[in-house]
């Protein structure tokens, strides 16, 4: 039986908090200013952030955190994603989430409580060949007595100049495994910035060549399934808030610009479109708030097909609003100086982390009619 999607008090708490912490804190001119700053974020906003307790919602309370669940970080990331708020939170979240579900008690002990105090982690999961199975790898790790020695490059790497700690997968005689990399390992030369297409997010590639850890930086389990279920659903909120974003751009530039004396929002050829970036915006957000309802206490399948039904639509919709946004700008739109610009540039970056929607509805298909 499908599950009512329900809405705590604290996700209502969250939700007004952030969105007010949002509008005020990350005006689209200062995200347009910050996409110069070399770490791509503002530290004293983080701080704030820090202090409001977001990066604890998800952590446990026997490890420093406000002992919530993912589901009550959703409201913060869907406001984020309207905003186009760039932060290592993302990043920050996930990691945590990898080390709840798959690292030792000394790692637990160790990172948790640092990250909830506002210490940047990171993950290193994808590589150059782009595979979406995260179990896929061509890094290696040789492990030689009680010291293990890497080898490889990963790609696609968040905020890892600034991250105090980056968990990175590699191929372990045969086997997909977890590792934990103290940022002092990796000497400067090996992280090296990308240029990817939504300058809102600071991504790197990393090459883990002659790197050694200890083999207790190796994590006591393997949690891809976790990290990948919390990545769709924190990505996808985030989507929704992004699909609510350049819809109020859409209208506010619909309800401005005028030709031949009319307001051009009064087109029927231009209400129709965005009629329905509104309806893919109410789709995304119920798919979303649905997987968030059933991500805690709902069955393995469930929540497989709710996250990945909720990702589909986010990447869909999402780019769908994006393009429509330029198009309605007439030429202004393809000019980097158009806002909508930045919403269509963070659309595709997020249509293609994690999977897209062809290849989550491939995964569906069998799910459902099988």
């Amino acid at each position: 039986m499908t599950k009512t999607i329900e809405f705590s008090e604290e996700q209502i708490m969250l939700l007004d908090t952030a969105m007010d912490f949002c509008r005020t804190q990350s005006p689209i001119s200062k995200v347009r200013a910050q996409l110069d700053v070399a770490n791509g974020f503002d530290t004293d906003q983080w701080r704030a952030m820090v202090d409001l307790g977001w990066l604890g919602v998800a952590i446990p309370e026997s490890h420093g955190g406000i002992g919530l669940g993912m589901a009550d970080v959703v409201p913060i990331v869907e406001c984020m994603g309207r905003q186009l708020m760039g932060s290592p939170f993302f990043a920050s979240t996930l990691a945590g989430q990898a080390l709840v579900h798959g690292g030792t008690e000394a790692q637990k002990s160790t990172w948790l409580p640092r990250i909830a105090a506002g210490t940047i982690v990171t993950l290193a999961l994808q590589e150059e060949s782009g595979d979406w199975d995260l179990r896929n790898l061509t890094a290696t790790a040789t492990q030689d007595g009680d010291q293990v020695t890497l080898s490889g490059k990963k790609t696609f790497v968040m905020d890892a100049t600034v991250a105090d700690l980056i968990i990175a997968s590699v191929s372990l005689d045969g086997n997909a495994v977890l590792v934990c990399i103290e940022s002092g390992m990796i000497p400067e030369n090996q992280i090296v910035r990308e240029v990817v297409i939504d300058e809102t997010r600071r991504c790197y590639e990393v090459s883990l060549d002659g790197i050694t850890v200890p083999v207790s930086a190796m994590f006591a389990h393997q949690c891809f399934g976790e990290i990948e279920n919390a990545a769709l659903l924190i990505l996808s909120a985030e989507m929704a808030g992004g699909i609510a974003g350049v819809l109020n751009t859409i209208l506010e530039y619909l309800n401005t610009r005028k030709q031949f004396d009319r307001l051009i929002g009064s087109y029927q050829a231009l209400k129709h479109p965005a009629v329905d970036i509104l309806l893919g915006l109410e789709a995304t957000r119920s798919h979303v708030y649905h997987a968030a309802t059933v991500y805690d206490e709902g069955d393995g399948k469930e929540l497989e097909i709710s996250l990945k039904m909720a990702k589909a639509a986010a990447s869909e919709h999402f780019a769908f609003a994006g393009d429509r946004a330029i198009q309605f700008h007439g030429g202004f739109g393809f000019t980097f100086e158009c806002d909508a610009q930045l919403y269509l540039r963070r659309a595709l970056w997020s249509q293609y982390q994690y999977g897209d929607e062809k290849y989550h509805r491939q995964h569906l298909a069998s799910l459902l009619l099988d």
